[in-house]
């Protein structure tokens, strides 16, 4: 089976992922207590914490693990933002960043796409009202691979005192992710940095005030009512999920061997080869644009054929996994003209080899020329 649907999760993990995974299950509960099982946690909880903070170039009392993005966006949404704050927002954003959104019952704009496909930067200051208190984003679009100029966001919401939460799902482990102008940098680690599902994390800006949503032990100030208002126990009530940890740590850890700009190269390398054959099959409509900055990601439709049933063909007949579908992204479907179609995203890691690429192609040729005249492209 051939894989390429890295956005939703890395399937291939460096090998010491599993083994940091093993070990931590022969541990005792971080914090609580000073017997030699519990401090081996602690000790494993303090070194993943160092590393993914080294990654990110913030201090470890920074970082705060959930168990993924979303748990991280919903803590920092809930956490900051009132039902009278104004947020701006994009098309870009997954479900993990909207939900908690409309939940929160805050106003809220939405920046739309150029025609180039490009976000339109200029919105963000038609968007701006007295009450505006935050830009929620993502770094990447999960479905046409879309880069966001992080420097002119962060400089946008430094200019009108906005506070900006940072949806990095997509990014943080491929590309590097300059956090001095975040306030709030949520991540999840089965994706781009190569650890295990079920575990993630943010990177709070020092000073800020975050309403914890869960309550809880926390190994300290155990006679106090409330959570500790000090970071991390300030977000991470209860046990936490010290295997996770261990194994994100340990994918950080390789990323940081190999380099991500080598990581980032070979995965981009692929998805620019995949692309630019897939543009001159007929019948093929892209939605990705690769003349502006982006991730390993390729969107695309065949005629009209349903996307979810471009999937099934691929995995039962070509041995392919991409997947299919509206990507828990409704919003830039919207805006694509795919709200019923949804649309087939191939994304790529550096595990994957040209030569996979070169299969998927043909797949795609063949799929073209059953397919592809059903559509004007």
């Amino acid at each position: 089976m051939i894989y390429l649907d890295a956005a939703a999760t890395s399937l291939h993990k460096p090998p010491q992922v599993g083994t940091a995974m093993a070990a931590a299950l022969g541990m005792g509960n971080a914090g609580r207590g000073a017997h030699s099982h519990a401090m081996a946690a602690a000790q494993t909880v303090y070194n993943g914490r160092k590393t993914i903070a080294s990654f990110f170039g913030v201090l470890p009392q920074q970082v705060a693990f959930t168990s993924g993005a979303t748990e991280s966006l919903n803590i920092a949404i809930r956490g900051v933002l009132q039902p009278d704050s104004h947020v701006v927002t994009t098309v870009l954003e997954h479900n993990s960043v909207l939900r908690p959104l409309y939940a929160a019952g805050v106003d809220m704009d939405t920046v739309g796409l150029l025609p180039n496909g490009d976000l339109d930067y200029a919105a963000f200051a038609r968007c701006l009202k007295p009450n505006t208190k935050a830009v929620v984003i993502t770094t990447a679009s999960n479905v046409t691979g879309l880069v966001v100029d992080m420097g002119y966001v962060a400089e946008f919401c430094k200019k009108h005192g906005l506070l900006l939460i940072v949806d990095a799902a997509q990014t943080a482990g491929v590309t590097s992710i300059f956090v001095g102008g975040i306030d709030i940098l949520c991540f999840t680690g089965h994706k781009c940095l190569l650890g295990p599902q079920g575990i993630g994390g943010m990177v709070v800006r020092p000073g800020l005030n975050i309403a914890p949503s869960k309550f809880g032990g926390s190994g300290s100030d155990s006679f106090s009512h409330t959570q500790p208002a000090e970071m991390p126990e300030m977000l991470e009530a209860g046990t936490l999920n010290l295997p996770g940890i261990a194994g994100l740590a340990a994918g950080v850890e390789y990323i940081t061997a190999m380099g991500i700009t080598n990581i980032f190269t070979k995965a981009q390398e692929l998805a620019e080869q995949f692309y630019n054959q897939t543009a001159k099959i007929p019948g093929i409509k892209l939605y990705s644009n690769f003349a502006l900055p982006h991730a390993p990601i390729v969107a695309l439709n065949i005629g009209d054929i349903d996307s979810a049933m471009v999937e099934f063909i691929l995995s039962n007949e070509y041995g392919i996994s991409a997947r299919g579908g509206a990507h828990c992204a409704p919003l830039i479907h919207t805006a694509l003209g795919t709200a019923a179609q949804g649309a087939v995203r191939f994304s790529f890691s550096h595990f994957n080899t040209a030569q996979e690429v070169e299969t998927a192609v043909r797949a795609i040729t063949n799929l073209g020329r059953h397919y592809g005249q059903t559509k004007n492209t």
